[in-house]
């Protein structure tokens, strides 16, 4: 047995290069306050964004190291055990939900006292915020790797889950002004009750009503997520 079979796939994934090609949601923020620098967009889109790229980048990182869990052998040693799918994929979850803790109050944390983000609510609402899309992404990320059979096939999902949300989430456009078509689609996805709680905590420094029943439809997405990611959960790998 050579060195590389006989490695514990945490390893292997430790070595790999691909594993630090996602971009850090602190960076594209920082980028998007220079760009906007000494205008009012980083201010008006800022917070938005805030919730959304910890959203994308968790979405990628849970998919495709889950993907890589089952193809390893990993997650079929795991499941041979006497333990149920869904404590299995919670286990996952609260490993992936740290790494969203921390993507969310760097992020945060770098957008209001480094570059500068002006809200009108409390700070402490925005990270709460964008701790729930974190895992939002992640939750979602577990549920599509179920479908992949490549670890190319789990990146595209990306465009096909994720960038419909980020088109019809309200920040491009008005949820308001979109065709009654899209807008009725875009009632159904949880983007867009994301940015909405992060666009009332922007504007306004009362803790509405509005904001709950944002925070309690995105965290009824991410239950959903996690109990349709135990659902599918495959005992054998093909």
């Amino acid at each position: 047995m050579n060195r590389e079979s006989a490695s514990s796939p945490v390893d292997r994934r430790r070595r790999s290069p691909r594993s630090r090609r996602y971009a850090s949601p602190r960076v594209l923020e920082g980028l998007l306050a220079w760009i906007y620098q000494g205008t009012p967009v980083f201010d008006r889109i800022g917070a938005a964004l805030l919730g959304i790229f910890p959203f994308i980048v968790m979405f990628l990182v849970t998919s495709v190291a889950t993907f890589r869990e089952r193809t390893t052998g990993t997650l079929e040693r795991l499941l041979t055990m006497p333990i149920a799918k869904l404590d299995l994929i919670l286990g996952y979850a609260l490993a992936f939900g740290l790494v969203a803790i921390v993507q969310s109050l760097v992020v945060a944390g770098c957008s209001l006292w480094l570059f500068g983000l002006d809200v009108a609510g409390p700070a402490w609402l925005l990270v709460v915020v964008a701790l729930l899309d974190a895992l939002l992404g992640t939750a979602l990320g577990l549920f599509v790797s179920a479908f992949a059979r490549t670890e190319f096939q789990a990146v595209q999902f990306l465009p096909a889950i994720i960038l419909p949300q980020f088109l019809l989430c309200g920040l491009l456009v008005s949820r308001d002004a979109l065709p009654n078509v899209l807008s009725a689609i875009s009632n159904v996805l949880p983007l867009s009750y994301a940015v909405d709680a992060m666009s009332t905590v922007a504007r306004s420094s009362a803790i509405t009503g509005d904001i709950g029943r944002d925070l309690l439809v995105v965290a009824g997405f991410v239950v959903a997520a996690i109990a349709l990611g135990a659902a599918t959960l495959r005992r054998r790998t093909p």
